[in-house]
């Protein structure tokens, strides 16, 4: 074996063992580094994926259909303000994209969370318990933040598609660049949330206690 070949080889591992000291010596803060990162790529997913579906619905009839429901109060306009709010209609022309949009949207949201929930569970966290345990879980307060960021979504969704598609006159890129920061908005939300939430349902048990 020559010289060279070892010294590539340590030069090589010299990151691996960084990364494995830093582990050692940090262990919540690397944790928080690998959830941050793969955070980032299931959102950069969301921000593909919303789009793409959203312009495959828009040749659907379900653009055209209301999807208003759960009524809390009124907004400062003195209109009703829903937790879902997707009146009927495509952007450009003053709605709300309907069920079309709705849809758009929580189906990227739930690819990008299935796939989060094992990328997590498996590399973040190394979990060990029961992973139906904290599919169920995980699924109540997927449920939950669901609810709450589609209740926020209401105070800067329009104001956001407004700027970029009227005041800034951007028209179908503008559109889409509010796709994409809508999306940002929504996984900054669940990013936030679901850390704290997954630090208890992803645990590690030693193996002497699963055993007994």
């Amino acid at each position: 074996m020559s010289a060279d070949y070892i010294k590539k080889e340590k030069e090589g591992a010299k990151p691996l063992q960084f990364w494995t000291n830093f582990k050692e010596n940090h262990p919540n803060t690397a944790q928080f580094l690998v959830f941050f990162l793969l955070s980032n790529g299931v959102t950069v997913l969301q921000i593909v994926l919303m789009p793409l579906l959203r312009s495959w619905f828009a040749d659907t009839a379900l653009i055209f259909t209301d999807f208003q429901i759960w009524q809390v109060g009124q907004s400062v306009d003195g209109s009703a303000y829903y937790i879902f709010d997707y009146p009927a209609g495509a952007l450009a022309d003053g709605g709300g994209g309907g069920l079309a949009y709705f849809l758009a949207v929580q189906i990227s949201i739930a690819v990008a969370q299935i796939i989060n929930f094992f990328a997590q569970r498996n590399i973040t966290f190394k979990s060990n318990t029961n992973p139906w345990v904290a599919a169920f879980w995980y699924v109540i307060a997927y449920i939950l933040i669901t609810i709450g960021a589609a209740a926020a979504q209401g105070f800067y969704k329009a104001p956001i598609y407004d700027l970029f598609m009227n005041t800034w006159g951007l028209g179908q890129t503008g559109e889409t660049l509010a796709d994409i920061i809508t999306m940002v908005i929504n996984a900054a939300i669940s990013f936030w949330v679901f850390y704290p939430i997954f630090k208890i349902i992803f645990k590690q048990v030693p193996e002497e206690t699963k055993e007994r």
